[in-house]
């Protein structure tokens, strides 16, 4: 990788199925490279993975196989703004169908413990309009976990 900054994502053993995983579910994403232990280590041995690197939507990550000591929580998110609700539902969909679990208000969590913000744009656009549509548009999203794109959309017209 040659980029000067590098997000580091914490797993425990399960760095490249997270990359695959999430390479396979977004566009403009890759996994670039799979780097194993050249010899034993406290928690492993020579040849396991040890890290892999990987775009995601066109930003550079590394995943760290770094064992139990550290466990991901919501104060790091991914927000992912999407276009649509076909767009909204498919990435939702994978993150909670692959062992996931819903949260609310567009948030859901991915099976290594990863928070992801699934959040349409039209969301963004009314919470940063101001006003009555920004106050409707965000009552309607507390009622929410998946964000209903038609609702938002209701909600900012007064509908």
């Amino acid at each position: 990788m040659d980029e000067k900054l590098i997000s580091v994502l914490w797993f425990d053993g399960a760095a490249e199925e997270a990359a695959r995983f999430y390479t396979d579910t977004f566009p403009d994403s890759e996994l670039t490279r799979i780097n194993r232990a050249p010899a034993d280590f406290p928690s492993g041995k020579a040849g396991d993975v040890i890290t892999v690197e990987f775009t995601l939507l066109g930003r550079a990550f590394s995943g760290l196989n770094g064992g139990p000591i550290f466990t991901p929580n919501e104060s790091v998110s991914f927000m992912v703004v999407t276009e649509d609700q076909a767009e909204t539902d498919r990435y939702w969909n994978a993150i909670v169908d692959n062992g996931g679990q819903e949260s609310v208000c567009g948030w859901c969590k991915d099976k290594w413990g990863y928070s992801w913000q699934i959040t349409p744009r039209t969301l963004l656009d009314a919470l940063n309009a101001g006003g009555e549509e920004s106050r409707r548009a965000f009552e309607a999203m507390m009622t929410m976990g998946k964000i209903d794109v038609a609702t938002i959309d209701a909600a900012r017209e007064g509908r």
